[in-house]
């Protein structure tokens, strides 16, 4: 069987593409195919989250696990984590600049006999050249942070902290 997924890149202009890809490659075979089909060269740290149909971030799937409690993303199989219950991820690519892109489980398919997968069915709109800001907290949030972090120079002594 194939999975045909569609990668959404999280910017305002429609950015994103279909892929189908075997359902027994890894994470990290998905991992290359996202970062071939949007033009990256995929040498930066990334991870999967497994995502509800609200797109809320759950449980990572680093490409590379920092301890021995997680798996990486080579060792994860596809058809271990995608069901129909679990079809939503989240992908983000290059940890300094948080690309972000949502990964849905489209169909399922038969294996075409002669195509090679994965395989880029269908590309849309063209990927912005800088990551676009993220607001990760409200317009109040940021006023109040501010002000909590107003300079008073009473609180110093000829630049010592106390």
């Amino acid at each position: 069987m194939i999975y045909r997924f569609r990668i959404i890149l999280d910017v305002k202009e429609d950015v994103l593409r279909d892929i189908e890809i075997d359902e027994n490659a890894t994470f990290e075979d998905l991992h290359h195919a996202i970062t071939q089909a949007f033009g990256f060269l995929g040498n930066e740290m990334a991870s999967f989250y497994l995502s509800d149909e609200d797109w809320t971030q759950g449980e990572e799937m680093p490409l590379e696990a920092m301890d021995s409690s997680q798996e990486s993303c080579g060792e994860n199989t596809l058809n271990k984590v995608i069901s129909a219950s679990q079809h939503q991820l989240i992908y983000v690519y290059d940890f300094l600049n948080l690309w972000t892109f949502f990964v849905e489980l489209m169909e399922v398919g038969e294996v075409i006999t002669g195509t090679a997968y994965p395989n880029l069915i269908h590309a849309e709109g063209e990927v912005p050249e800088e990551v676009p800001e993220k607001n990760f907290e409200s317009e109040e949030t940021a006023s109040n942070m501010e002000s909590d972090f107003e300079e008073d120079s009473s609180d110093y002594d000829e630049g010592e902290f106390y």
